[in-house]
């Protein structure tokens, strides 16, 4: 066991070496993997904010049940009843048609309006909290309750969420489509950058190839360079998402202040930092083992 940690410490060194070698080099490599790992995870982050943005500002949706205005006493009890009962309602309020008219008397411009009224138009309503606000469960709740008896209509007062949270869900399948194309991106480049590596160093893998070097003691300084290659070029991405949202927040702070309100972008969290980076060392890890299986057999002296 030590001497296996021995053989893995001293080919990350190597690999250490290789990447301070050509500074230039490595660091444009840097700048193109931060780049394609920067475009998701900044997408990401603008998605992240607009849902705990969409959670702050809109209420929890509820659905209001409007009573059919010929519905008897007993009728509006049975819905009542059944409304308790249901698994889906937690929580439940009646709103008689009398105090309805009554919040409409003392709503700003609406007194005379409904001073003048001859009968009163308002049906008597529950407002229901469900157990479950995810909008398809919201939804099928709706269309099982406006089929009961003597139900006239159900409102549900978050739709405009519903219609955000599908924009939302687009939102995360291109962010997914494009965290697969710059993957292979950030894979195709490693693979390139390990191949000119090897063919650099042909003669120094044909010579520790005829001294008895195996080919996993060959390999394990390239995918430690590959690795090393990814891990460094996440740390560059997080810089430059942090960077950017640094700088957006420091541009809210005087459009906050007209609006009377505090308006911040949230940061990358440490948790999708590190699995940003673990990707990021596991694509190059991958290019780099992808380029070594394909051209060691080619440098190798046969």
């Amino acid at each position: 066991m030590r001497a296996w940690l021995l053989h893995h410490a001293r080919a990350a060194g190597a690999a250490l070496r290789k990447l301070g070698r050509s500074p230039l080099s490595t660091l444009f490599n840097i700048i193109v993997v931060a780049i394609a790992l920067a475009l998701p995870a900044g997408l990401y982050v603008a998605l992240t904010n607009i849902q705990q943005a969409v959670r702050t500002l809109s209420p929890e949706p509820q659905l209001t049940v409007f009573v059919a205005l010929e519905a008897s006493k007993a009728e509006v009890s049975l819905i009542d009843t059944r409304l308790k009962e249901h698994p889906q309602v937690a929580r439940l309020r009646y709103v008689p048609r009398e105090r309805a008219l009554e919040d409409m008397k003392r709503a700003s411009g609406m007194g005379g309006i409904a001073e003048a009224l001859e009968r009163n138009p308002l049906p008597d309503a529950f407002v229901v909290d469900a157990a479950d606000p995810a909008p398809d469960v919201m939804d099928r709740l709706r269309t099982e309750i406006a089929a009961w008896p003597k139900v006239a209509h159900v409102q549900l007062d978050a739709e405009w969420a519903q219609r955000l949270d599908a924009v939302l869900k687009v939102g995360r399948v291109a962010l997914l489509l494009l965290a697969t194309v710059l993957a292979f991106s950030l894979v195709a480049i490693t693979f390139n950058t390990i191949r000119l590596q090897m063919l650099t160093q042909r003669e120094e893998i044909e010579v520790t190839t005829l001294i008895g070097a195996t080919d996993g003691f060959i390999r394990r300084p390239f995918l430690y360079y590959g690795a090393g290659l990814g891990l460094l070029g996440g740390l560059a991405a997080c810089g430059f998402v942090w960077t950017a949202t640094t700088v957006l927040n420091g541009a809210l702070i005087d459009l906050s202040y007209l609006y009377g309100a505090r308006w911040e972008v949230a940061q990358l969290s440490w948790r999708d930092s590190a699995s940003l980076l673990a990707f990021a060392a596991a694509l190059g890890w991958l290019g780099a083992w992808m380029s070594v299986a394909r051209h060691l057999g080619r440098v190798r002296p046969r």
